[in-house]
């Protein structure tokens, strides 16, 4: 099994979810976290006072699948939250060494 992690622009959310729907994968946890990047944040006006944001809104989603899902889980991915501009996000694949299901106990 496999975790793909995967952090992209709020606004591509919808978009992400339907490319992943199209693809059968529903089973997702989203997150509304911070974080910078290459991206690094701006400057913003404030009552007239400059302030600079380096913690931008993102979107975490992860998703546990099998290692044949992989691939066209990061295509999808990709499809949907790509704007073309920087901070579009980055794509995660990690391990999963173990994982039970809590209402059965079904080892997955």
């Amino acid at each position: 099994m496999k975790l793909v992690v995967a952090y992209i622009r709020p606004e591509c959310l919808g978009a992400v979810k339907q490319e992943l729907y199209a693809q059968g994968l529903y089973s997702m946890s989203v997150t509304n976290i911070l974080g910078s990047g290459r991206q690094k944040g701006y400057v913003e006006m404030y009552r007239g006072v400059a302030t600079e944001v380096t913690l931008l809104k993102k979107v975490r989603i992860e998703l546990c699948l099998h290692e044949d899902d992989v691939h066209k889980t990061m295509d999808a991915v990709s499809r949907g939250a790509t704007t073309g501009h920087e901070g579009d996000g980055i794509i995660y694949v990690v391990d999963v060494l173990e994982s039970r299901r809590i209402r059965t106990g079904d080892e997955l």
